[in-house]
């Protein structure tokens, strides 16, 4: 797959795993604040099909972001593991 295509779904995947965070971000705000679950108002329920599939649509965001977060650490530190002390 070449560097372009590979940047652009990288791209793609922050987005929406940060916009799945952010989902899940405010309506643990609102739960917090007003006792209001947002999520469990729009699938009916938390127990419900629609809000387990999306909480686990956010836990999967998540893991997308930190995978590249620490991928993207990891590349920034490699070529500080080839230098030699001296």
């Amino acid at each position: 797959m070449k560097k372009e295509r590979k940047e652009t779904i990288m791209k793609w995947v922050m987005f929406v795993s940060f916009g799945l965070l952010l989902l899940g971000g405010l309506n643990m705000l609102f739960m917090g604040l007003f006792n209001i679950n947002l999520i469990g108002g729009i699938f009916g329920g938390t127990d419900s099909a629609g809000a387990r599939v999306c909480w686990s649509l956010i836990g999967l965001g998540a893991v997308a972001l930190l995978t590249v977060v620490l991928m993207r650490a990891s590349a920034k530190e490699a070529p500080n593991r080839t230098q030699t002390a001296g």
